[in-house]
C-alpha cells in the first residue's frame, strides 16, 4: 500500500512537529487488516542531537520553575487527557490492535501516573533536622538531574510513556522520548496535549526511529538518565551501555509470570482470572500470566477442562469491534514468531489442548490474528516454559505440592509478576514472603501497582535499582542533596581539625 506525505509521522522537537530528514522510514500497520496505514520517519543522529540540545537548553529554566507551577501544568495535562481519552484509546487500537476496552484501560492507568505527578510539591518535600550539633542544622532536598530519555515498547503506546515523562518533568527534568516505531501516534499526540497544557518548548521532545535513535540517546553526553521497557536482551544492552557511561538507568525487561493454583482455590474465579491475564491484549504484555502451575492432578485436570471450555467462547476480532475480547498481534513478523513457539511446544512433547493457529476471522483474512492456545503437561525445562512468548499462549505445568510449585516459579530467570489462587491465608502469606518476584497477586492475576506505588520486577526482569512511578520514580528522577549549615552568631574563633561530633 502506498503512503503519502499526509500519512507520514515525523518528530516533536522544541515544541513543534517537524518532518523527518533522514530519508529513512518505517511502515505502520492496521494489525486487524494487515495493511499499511501510515509511515514513520526514522531519526538520524543529527535529529537526535537536535532533540537532546533542545531539552538541554530548556532544562535550566524548567528546573528553576517552582514545583507548584510544574504541578499546575500537570493538572491541565490531566484534564486534557481525560477529555481526549477515547481519542487516545482509538489510536492505540488502530496501531497496536488491542480491543478498545483494553486500550481505554491502559490510557486510564497512564493518566493515574499523571495524577500522582500532580502532587509533586508534596513529593519533593525534603527533611529537616534541627540542632544536629550546637548551632548546626541539616536539611535534605531532592533536585532534578537534567535531560532524561525514555525508550518505550509497542504494547502500551500510551501507558508506558506516561509512566516515564510525567514523573521526570514534574521533578524538574527535561525529556526525550523514543517511542516504539510500530505505534508512534499516541506519543506524538501526548506531546501536543502537554504543549497545550502550557509546557514550555523543549521540555518534552518525541523522536521516532530504530536502533540509530536508541544508540544516540544511550551515548549522548548530555543525557543523564535512561528509562527503558522492553525485552530482556535489549534491557541488558541499554543498561550496560548507559551505566558504563555513568548514566542513571532503569531498564525493565522480559517476564514469564507464574500463577499457582492451589487445591482450595475458587476454580471458576481462577479460570476467569487466567483467561483475562493470559489472553488479554493477545498476551502482549509483560504482566501476562503465561504459566499456570496446578497443584495436584485433580486441580490440573479441572483447570485445563474449564480453560478449554472458556477458550471456545473467546471472541476474537478487530479491536475496534465492540464485542471483541481479543484482537490481533501487532505485526506479521510477531505473529509468525508466536506461531513458531506453538510449533515448538508440540515438538517438545507438550499436549496442545487448544490450537489457535488455524483461526480465520471473516473479512479480515490478512489480519495478524492467532487464536488462544493452551498447552498442558508442560515441564519447566521446555523452551515454551522458559522463554517469553509474548502472545496468547498459556502453559499449564503440574506440581505435586506447594513447595514444588513455588520452586518452579523461583527457579525461573525472570521475576516480574506472579500470583497465587487460594482460600488459605497461611498459604498466601507464605507465598508472598518467599516468592522471588517484584509484584505479587493474591487471587489477583495481574498485580500491576497503582501509580502511587512503584512498578518493577526482580532478577532478569529489571536492570537497575529503582522501579518506575510512585515513590521510587521520584527518587530515580532526582538527586538527593543534604545541606548542613551554621550561622556566624556564636561561632567560637579558631579552626577545628577533627571530625565534627555531637557532644
Amino acid at each position: 500500500m502506498k503512503t503519502s506525505a499526509a500519512t507520514t509521522i515525523g518528530h516533536f522537537i522544541d515544541g513543534k512537529t517537524v518532518p523527518g530528514a533522514s530519508g529513512r522510514y518505517g511502515d505502520i500497520y492496521d494489525p486487524a487488516a494487515g495493511e499499511v496505514t501510515k509511515r514513520v520517519a526514522f531519526a538520524s543522529r543529527p535529529e537526535m542531537e537536535n532533540a537532546v540540545l533542545a531539552a538541554a537548553a530548556a532544562f535550566p529554566a524548567w528546573a528553576a520553575t517552582p514545583p507548584l507551577r510544574r504541578a499546575r501544568v500537570m493538572f491541565r495535562f490531566k484534564e486534557l487527557l481525560d477529555r481526549h481519552a477515547d481519542e487516545l484509546a482509538a489510536l492505540v487500537t488502530a496501531e497496536h490492535g488491542k480491543v478498545l476496552s483494553d486500550a481505554r484501560g491502559s490510557v486510564t492507568r497512564g493518566i493515574e501516573v499523571v495524577e500522582f505527578a500532580c502532587g509533586i510539591p508534596h513529593l519533593l518535600k525534603g527533611s529537616f533536622s534541627e540542632s544536629v550539633g550546637t548551632g548546626v542544622d541539616s536539611n535534605s532536598v531532592r533536585q532534578p538531574i537534567g535531560v532524561c530519555a525514555g525508550i518505550t515498547p509497542f504494547n502500551f503506546p500510551a501507558m508506558v510513556p506516561m509512566w516515564m515523562f510525567p514523573m521526570a518533568i514534574a521533578c524538574g527534568n527535561t525529556f526525550v522520548l523514543k517511542a516504539s516505531e510500530k505505534d508512534p501516534s499516541c506519543s506524538m499526540r501526548l506531546a501536543e496535549l502537554l504543549a497545550e497544557a502550557g509546557l514550555p518548548p523543549g521540555v518534552l521532545n518525541v523522536v521516532n526511529g530504530d536502533k540509530v535513535a536508541v544508540d544516540a540517546l544511550l551515548t549522548h553526553p548530555k543525557v543523564a538518565a535512561v528509562s527503558f521497557v522492553g525485552s530482556t536482551p535489549v534491557a541488558e544492552y541499554v543498561y550496560k551501555t548507559s551505566a558504563t557511561l555513568g548514566k542513571r538507568v532503569q531498564a525493565l525487561g522480559g517476564a514469564k509470570n507464574h500463577a499457582i493454583v492451589m487445591p482450595d482455590a475458587d476454580l471458576d474465579q481462577a479460570v476467569e482470572a487466567l483467561m483475562g491475564a493470559a489472553y488479554g491484549s493477545a498476551g502482549e504484555r509483560c504482566m501476562a500470566i503465561s504459566v499456570a502451575v496446578a497443584v495436584g492432578n485433580q486441580v490440573g485436570d479441572a483447570l485445563v477442562a474449564k480453560l478449554k471450555e472458556q477458550l471456545g467462547k473467546l471472541k476474537i476480532g478487530p479491536g475496534s469491534r465492540p464485542d471483541s475480547e481479543m484482537g490481533p498481534l501487532v505485526t506479521r513478523e510477531h505473529l509468525m514468531k508466536v506461531k513458531g513457539y506453538v510449533d515448538l511446544g508440540v515438538k517438545e512433547g507438550a499436549t496442545l489442548v487448544v490450537d489457535g493457529r488455524g483461526l480465520n476471522v471473516p473479512g479480515r483474512e490478512n489480519g495478524f490474528f492467532l487464536g488462544g492456545c493452551l498447552f498442558d503437561r508442560v515441564t519447566p525445562d521446555m523452551r515454551i516454559c522458559k522463554e517469553e512468548i509474548f502472545g496468547p499462549v498459556l502453559a499449564v505445568v503440574r506440581a505435586p505440592d506447594f513447595e514444588t510449585a513455588l520452586r518452579i516459579a523461583n527457579e525461573h530467570e525472570f521475576g516480574n509478576g506472579t500470583a497465587v489462587f487460594t482460600r488459605d491465608g497461611d498459604t498466601a502469606r507464605e507465598f508472598s514472603a518467599r516468592v522471588q518476584a517484584g509484584m505479587v497477586g493474591i487471587n489477583v492475576p495481574i498485580p500491576v501497582p497503582m501509580a502511587f506505588h512503584s512498578f518493577g520486577g526482580w532478577k532478569r526482569s529489571l536492570f537497575g535499582d529503582l522501579y518506575m512511578h510512585g515513590p521510587e520514580g521520584v527518587s530515580f528522577y532526582t538527586r538527593l542533596k543534604t545541606i548542613t549549615s551554621r550561622w556566624p552568631t556564636g561561632i567560637r574563633k579558631g579552626a577545628e581539625y577533627v571530625m565534627p561530633t555531637m557532644k
